[in-house]
């Protein structure tokens, strides 16, 4: 089983059009191009019935309190918890690659509609509906994918891994607004096979990727 990305290689940088925001030299961070990754599979298991598409950062701080704040760093020694950005079920294993852009474009404001998306696939809701939660003006529920914005001033480098889950089930066990854990407890005993690609990202210009 493979996974293959035109957009990005593996363990390399993510391009800042795949990105929620990129580095700016005056006010650290600007909101980015937002753009959906590219990716295609092969050698899927005999029996493959649908995909899953689950991308997470482990690296994300275990504390706020000093995100992207003036004069503070957050360390590289501090707790990593996950952060998902995609959660993608039900996607048909012969439907052909994913296209650049197909699943997000731009970044919306309150997040974009879901659970349905493109292709007859459904969607949940990425981590941050939980990070904007009390911005009034862009707290609401974000469905599909929303790229890296790691904080910009994280000692350590963030990586995003792209999981993608070969399926017994047609339909993934999820229903109404669903997120990463639903997704990973629910395909517990139906995946016959899985392949992960992981890029990089930083905001940090002391970071190197």
């Amino acid at each position: 089983m493979k996974l293959a990305s035109s957009s990005f290689s593996a363990n390399q940088r993510i391009p800042e059009e795949f990105a929620f925001c990129a580095p700016d030299a005056k006010s650290h961070i600007v909101m980015s191009k937002n753009r959906s990754p590219q990716f295609s599979w092969s050698d899927l298991p005999s029996g493959t019935k649908s995909l899953a598409l689950v991308c997470h950062d482990y690296d994300v701080p275990s504390k706020p309190d000093d995100v992207n704040k003036e004069g503070r760093t957050i360390p590289s020694e501090l707790p990593r918890v996950d952060f998902y950005h995609w959660v993608l079920v039900d996607l048909d294993p012969g439907s052909g690659p994913i296209k650049a852009g197909e699943f997000s474009d731009g970044i919306t404001a309150r997040g974009k509609k879901g659970p349905d998306g493109p292709r007859g696939v459904r969607q949940g809701i990425n981590d941050y509906t939980m990070w904007f939660a009390s911005d009034k003006d862009m707290s609401g529920n974000y469905f599909g994918y929303d790229g890296p914005c790691p904080p910009w001033n994280d000692e350590i480098l963030h990586r995003y891994v792209f999981t993608l889950y070969a399926l017994d089930v047609a339909k993934c066990g999820v229903s109404g607004t669903f997120k990463g854990p639903d997704v990973l407890a629910a395909m517990r005993g139906h995946i016959l096979g899985q392949v992960a690609l992981t890029g990089v990202y930083s905001l940090n210009p002391a970071v190197k990727a």
